[in-house]
Order: C-alpha cells, then sequence, then structure tokens
C-alpha cells in the first residue's frame, strides 16, 4: 500500500510539473522553419556582404533565411547596404582608390543618386576580417533586383521559397540626414516588398523601434525581429514595454542569451534567434539552449 501511495503521488507531480511546463511556451505564431538558419549580409564571410553573388552562393548551403541591411539613395531607390555610407574595408572608388577610415561618412549614399552608388565597387578590396571571402568585381544592388534573381535561382533548381530577414538602417539622430523617417522608410519599402509579392516571405528588424512600432500599426501581418545588443541593460520584459507589441522574433547579440532569456521568449510565443554566430562551438551552445535559429557569417557552420 505505502508503495502504491508512492506511485501516485510521483505520477501526479510529474504529470503537473509537465502541464505547467507545456502551458508557459505559447505556439508561434508564424509559417517559419522549426530551425531558422539564417546567412548574415548573405554570408559575409564567404562572399562581400549584402550582393547578389553571395545570396545566390548561401542558396546550395541550406540556409532558410537571407539577412541583409536596406538603406536609401538620393533618388529614393532601396539598395542593400549595412551602412549608409560606403564603409572603408570594403569599397574601391571609382577612381581605384580606397576610402580612408576618417571619412567614410562622407561618402554617404542619401546624397547619392542609384547611378552614382553603382561606380563604387563592394566586392574587390581584400576584407581585413574576412580573409577567406571571395574577391570579385561587384555594386550594392536592388533590393527588387535580390528578389528577382533569388527567385529565378529557387525556381531554376526546383527550390522551395525561403524567407528574407531586412534590417531597416535607422536612428532618431539621422533622420532626414542618412536615411528617411521611419514612416516614408516603411512605406517605400513595403512598397518594393509587394511589387515583387514578397509580404508572406519577409521579416522586418531594426534595432530602432520606432520602425517595428509603425510597421506593426500599418502592417500588423508583417513579420517582425526586435534587435538587441548586449549593451542594452534593459530587461526583457522592458524591452517589449517600450516596444508596445510582442514581435515575431527576440534576435539578440548571441553573448546575452541565457535559458532563461529563451524560456521568457518562449512563454510568449516569440521565437529567439540571436546574432552573429561564427564558431561552432558557440552554434552548439545556443543549439542547446533552445534557441530557434541562427544568423551568421559562416552559414556553412549551421
Amino acid at each position: 500500500m505505502k508503495y502504491t501511495i508512492l506511485i501516485i503521488l510521483s505520477i501526479l507531480i510529474f504529470g503537473c510539473n509537465s502541464s505547467q511546463k507545456n502551458m508557459t511556451a505559447k505556439p508561434f505564431d508564424d509559417n517559419l522553419p522549426a530551425f531558422d538558419k539564417e546567412a548574415h549580409r548573405g554570408g559575409r564571410g564567404l562572399m562581400p556582404e549584402n550582393t547578389i553573388p553571395a545570396m545566390i552562393n548561401v542558396l546550395g548551403l541550406g540556409v532558410t533565411t537571407l539577412e541583409m541591411d536596406v538603406v536609401f539613395t538620393k533618388d529614393k531607390k532601396i539598395i542593400l547596404s549595412h551602412e549608409p555610407f560606403f564603409n572603408h574595408e570594403l569599397t574601391t572608388k571609382p577612381d581605384g582608390k580606397y576610402i580612408d577610415v576618417t571619412k567614410e561618412k562622407d561618402f554617404n549614399i542619401y546624397n547619392m543618386t542609384y547611378d552614382e552608388v553603382q561606380t563604387y565597387d563592394v566586392g574587390l578590396k581584400p576584407h581585413p576580417r574576412f580573409r577567406k571571402q571571395q574577391k570579385m568585381a561587384v555594386t550594392k544592388p536592388l533590393l527588387s533586383d535580390v528578389f528577382q534573381a533569388v527567385k529565378d535561382y529557387m525556381m531554376m533548381a526546383r527550390r522551395p521559397p525561403l524567407f528574407y530577414n531586412i534590417e531597416t538602417k535607422t536612428t532618431p539622430e539621422t533622420d532626414g540626414t542618412y536615411h528617411p523617417a521611419p514612416e516614408e522608410f516603411i512605406e517605400k519599402l513595403m512598397a518594393v516588398i509587394d511589387e515583387a509579392d514578397m509580404r508572406s516571405q519577409v521579416i522586418i528588424q531594426s534595432f530602432d523601434f520606432r520602425t517595428l512600432q509603425y510597421l506593426h500599426k500599418k502592417y500588423p501581418k508583417v513579420k517582425t525581429a526586435m534587435l538587441v545588443e548586449k549593451t542594452d541593460k534593459r530587461s526583457f520584459r522592458k524591452q517589449l514595454d517600450d516596444l508596445g507589441f510582442e514581435p515575431t522574433i527576440y534576435s539578440p547579440e548571441f553573448g546575452i542569451v541565457t535559458e532563461k532569456l529563451v524560456a521568457e521568449a518562449h512563454q510568449k510565443g516569440i521565437r529567439i534567434i540571436p546574432w552573429t554566430v561564427n564558431t561552432a562551438a558557440e552554434i552548439a551552445r545556443l543549439k542547446g539552449l533552445g534557441v530557434d535559429g541562427l544568423i551568421s557569417d559562416y552559414p556553412d557552420l549551421l
């Protein structure tokens, strides 16, 4: 009798704990892959970042999402670029010379027409931090051309569509100087996305909560990712409160990810996809914590 009671108690306790655990995690309300493998800037450890060759290259590596950044030209064309200016690490000027680090911000893309931007090369200069990166003559492409190139490749290779994680490069301090204000930025970005019929395949990510807030208000069904740096000392709950809604993805710098943080995100039905993870050891650690994907410069490691 004594052992029967102990068995019953054990079943009840285990059952209660299991039920509580299952009740704390909400299901994800999206159609993203179970584990999202994202090529950061198209996999810049392998090819010149934010270029069409980079995006095409990683399609054979099993990635499920192409991560990229977008900025505006003077004539309001949307192109791929991490900075709203020509980075000294990447750029060869039209005269064949390199840009000095102290002057790179003078090469403001928002003050150049698209045709002017196309005279600058971003693939020939040896990258000081990605020495295995393949070098080639290449320029910053239109977002619309990236959509078309990837679509054509996927159709030719008979592969299913994948996702595009697009970062809006905005800050309150540089509105009107390096980019349009969030409202105009989002409206013109969504126009390009809708022209390509990509609304269901895009995620819009940003460190600038204003961009995400406007997007969520006007286009509530579009997937969003909240980017967070390790210098942001606000709690997860405070960050969500400041954002004002629950994003599809919480995307923190990888070093701040803990088991508790993963659990907190999952309790709210939010995916957690850290950036930028470039070693096999760190990839294994984060997978062990239960993250829902990873963003890497070396998608071949994923």
